[in-house]
């Protein structure tokens, strides 16, 4: 096992991990102290490696290298590779999305504030961001099958809200209409614009979903990392015998009981449901893991992000096999960031919580 100074100086990295653990914790970041790679170097426990010529940035500081966004939507596909600009694939929604964005009677709204300012004392580190700060939206290609019966709807993830939306025209509208009741940056989050929607949606019944940048069509290192790192037991056989479990596909029974549109009573009664519903997702013990396009930052290879029901996204880079296991413990289980790894998150900074599973 190796520990933060073990770690740097296995990668080359002149970067003091303690003092950017130190940083975190002051911004009210759950950090773990925990060893980064829980086998010996080499491994003796059969963990899958990556070609001898692969080679990655293993000097530039990976904390900060995130930009803000407000929204991150996921789109089904069914594939693992797309164009290198999935935004200009003629008449796919991520295109059609991408002009919804841009569309002049749909303009941009200004960062909301929180409704709970946090503590101005301390300055978040460089990465480090409240999902308000921001007015942009991220658009990906997921790996997810439509879960629609008709193949030209699509079904897409929407975070840090913690939702899927179904039954989405793969058109210019369905794309619109998509912006106007999930995406826009005016909505916040629990405040879906249901009286709009045409669709159906449902709060996400999973402890957290990982996403895996596997654009080979970007940069072929991600394609190299993505299938091996979900191959290298995302969910261990010891976390199986305690409960968990891992799909790589939205599963139809997942999505049981009404969908949000059906919700009744007033905006305030709807959104205690769906925070309700948010936080029975947080005791499912089930993983999400897909395969998205380009996330930035390929030179971190391999790339991965953890969204949770709270709202939080955890995005680490530089990821192998051997790390693996310790996110699944530390992060994913016990929702403490592992710092020497971690390039930035969204609504991480938890005041007054321990871990970033706790509300």
């Amino acid at each position: 096992m190796y520990s933060f100074k073990r770690l740097q100086s296995l990668l080359g990295v002149e970067v003091d991990t303690e003092d950017v653990a130190s940083q975190l914790q002051a911004a009210a970041v759950p950090v773990s102290d925990a060893d980064c790679r829980t086998c010996s170097e080499p491994c003796e426990e059969g963990h899958d490696s990556y070609p001898g010529r692969f080679t990655i940035d293993t000097v530039s500081p990976l904390l900060g290298s995130i930009k803000p966004y407000r929204r991150q939507v996921v789109i089904s596909t069914g594939k693992t590779d797309w164009d290198r600009e999935v935004t200009e694939t003629k008449g796919s929604l991520a295109a059609f999305l991408a002009g919804a964005k841009n569309h002049t009677n749909l303009p941009i709204a200004e960062p909301t504030p929180p409704a709970t300012p946090a503590p101005k004392a301390v300055r978040a580190p460089a990465g480090v961001f409240r999902s308000s700060e921001s007015t942009k939206i991220s658009i990906l290609n997921g790996s997810h099958n439509t879960m629609a019966d008709d193949i030209d709807q699509e079904t897409i993830l929407v975070f840090p809200d913690y939702t899927v939306v179904t039954n989405v025209p793969r058109t210019r509208d369905g794309a619109r209409r998509l912006w106007e009741c999930a995406v826009d940056p005016a909505t916040e989050r629990g405040s879906l614009v249901l009286e709009k929607s045409p669709f159906k949606t449902w709060i996400l019944p999973y402890s957290c979903v990982i996403l895996l940048c596997s654009h080979k069509k970007r940069d072929n290192r991600c394609a190299l990392t993505a299938p091996k790192l979900e191959q290298g037991n995302i969910i261990s056989e010891a976390d199986r015998e305690n409960g968990w479990a891992a799909d790589t596909d939205l599963e139809c029974h997942c999505l049981m009981g009404h969908p949000l549109e059906d919700l009744e009573g007033t905006a305030e009664e709807r959104r205690e449901t769906i925070a309700k519903e948010l936080k029975n997702s947080v005791s499912e013990k089930r993983a999400l893991i897909l395969k998205t396009s380009h996330i930035g930052g390929h030179k971190f290879a391999g790339n991965c992000i953890i969204y949770t029901p709270q709202g939080s996204s955890v995005w680490y880079g530089r990821v192998s096999p051997h790390e693996v296991e310790s996110i699944v413990v530390n992060t994913i289980i016990h929702g403490l960031i592992l710092a020497p790894l971690l390039r930035g998150g969204l609504n991480i900074s938890r005041p007054g919580c321990k871990s970033l599973n706790d509300w």
